[in-house]
């Protein structure tokens, strides 16, 4: 099962009082989805809510909800933070079965920067997608997708297939989409330029 568990209850009332009613008594409002039952307006206290946040595996990952002595394996999809203090004001799950296939946004990262002759001749990186939707097993959530930029030149292109994923996992899309791009910066382009240009006088002055 999962690491996080949650302990919830149940709210009585809902919508915008409901929520601030629920704020007030030390709690984050939240709302369970999912599966053949209906939505259920949930809460859990601020505090444990918070300490699952700073783990770093509660949004996107299979938590396991306990509410009295029943227990629920969910998915954090959502958690609104406060725009000034950046405190959780309301949360998201969704049931799941724990080994069901689910769709899920699982982020992107980059290694290596160093060794890529591009990124050194002063190429840039451009980031199309810092997340992408896979398809896995609840359980099997993979925690990031990470490339290795080791060889990249100018000009390369980064689309999903060139990533290895863990087995059983799979593109939640049926398509070869662009992840991100080696793009020459205007001072090495100039500097290309520059040579392409020399290198043409040359040749007329050979001739």
């Amino acid at each position: 099962m999962a690491d996080i568990i949650l302990n919830v209850e149940v709210r009585d009332r809902t919508g915008t009082g409901g929520a601030r009613e629920t704020r007030r008594a030390g709690m984050v409002p939240g709302v369970l989805y999912g599966g053949a039952k209906d939505p259920v307006a949930i809460a859990v206290k601020a505090n444990e809510f918070r300490k699952a946040l700073h783990t770093g595996k509660l949004l996107g990952h299979l938590v396991t909800l306990k509410y009295g002595d029943e227990t629920q394996p969910v998915i954090a999809k959502a958690v609104d933070m406060h725009p000034v203090n950046d405190e959780p004001v309301h949360f998201d799950l969704y049931r799941v079965d724990e080994h069901q296939l689910i769709k899920i946004n699982v982020p992107v990262h980059f290694k290596n920067h160093e060794a890529s002759p591009g990124l050194k001749k002063g190429g840039t990186l451009n980031i199309v997608r810092h997340d992408v939707e896979l398809a896995c097993p609840a359980d099997h959530i993979p925690e990031e997708l990470i490339f290795d930029l080791t060889g990249l030149e100018i000009g390369d292109t980064i689309r999903m297939s060139a990533f290895t994923l863990p087995e059983g996992v799979k593109p939640g899309v049926d398509r070869d989409f662009v992840v991100a791009t080696l793009a020459g910066s205007s001072a090495s382009a100039s500097a290309d330029a520059a040579t392409d240009d020399a290198a043409a006088a040359a040749a007329t002055t050979t001739v």
